[in-house]
């Protein structure tokens, strides 16, 4: 018999205890804003005039160059859509972001919206 047709014990389920839990619980405090986050400080190395390169944004957070080029295009090009801005300057691809209208400030990242 596989063990999706056994009989389950009797007494409260997984989900039951999750639900019973999470309605006990206090409403939580608005969430405190990070503002050392990688995200935040990579965001402000972008907006500096001399912008960023991959290298020196993988060694500000840490990340891999393939998860900088993913932030540069999942979270600043198309979540936060910021204009960003790519030039060869003696021989290394900078990345800046221009234009700051209509843009949601870093402290956004933290909410996980």
């Amino acid at each position: 018999m596989p063990k999706s047709m056994k009989k389950r014990p009797s007494g409260r389920t997984p989900s039951a205890v999750s639900k019973t839990s999470a309605a006990k619980r206090k409403p939580t405090s608005p969430r405190r804003e990070r503002s050392a986050t990688k995200q935040s400080r990579a965001i402000a190395m972008l907006r500096s005039d001399a912008g960023a390169t991959i290298p020196s944004l993988m060694k500000a957070t840490g990340w891999q160059p393939h998860s900088v080029r993913g932030f540069l295009a999942g979270v600043i090009r198309k979540r936060l859509r910021l204009k960003l801005e790519s030039r060869k300057v003696d021989g290394c691809q900078t990345y800046r972001i221009v234009g700051g209208a209509g843009a949601e400030p870093a402290s956004s990242l933290m909410r996980g919206s």
